[in-house]
């Protein structure tokens, strides 16, 4: 069995860059342990606890639309929801190893997965 380590991912409203153009297609890595350290020697990270998400998302999307590298500033600009998108997505692949949730069916309750990648999460 190989090891998923990248996971793609559609932002619920996207990011929005200076010249107007809507990103919402993406990709998150897998988190390294140094991915989660080295934040913590931020300067903005060490007055500002709630800044560690930021960072720690800037390293670990690879991709989103046709940004070249994504750093904080890209991060900053994300709306909420998708701030807390991508925190829920961070929180799944790195600490339950993958991108689905287990849902009921509403008509028979049966319990069955789904995976939680694309739009209207």
């Amino acid at each position: 069995m190989t090891l998923q380590t990248e996971f793609d991912f559609t932002l619920p409203r996207g990011y929005v860059d200076s010249e107007g153009t809507l990103h919402r297609e993406g990709q998150m890595r897998l988190a390294t342990a140094y991915d989660e350290i080295v934040p913590m020697k931020d300067p903005r990270v060490q007055t500002n606890p709630g800044y560690l998400v930021i960072i720690l998302l800037s390293r670990v999307i690879t991709r989103l639309g046709d940004l070249g590298q994504i750093n904080p500033k890209i991060v900053e600009g994300l709306f909420s929801a998708d701030l807390q998108f991508l925190q829920d997505l961070y929180v799944r692949v790195n600490h339950e190893g993958h991108n689905r949730l287990v849902v009921n069916c509403p008509h028979c309750d049966e319990k069955f997965q789904v995976e939680v990648s694309g739009p209207g999460e």
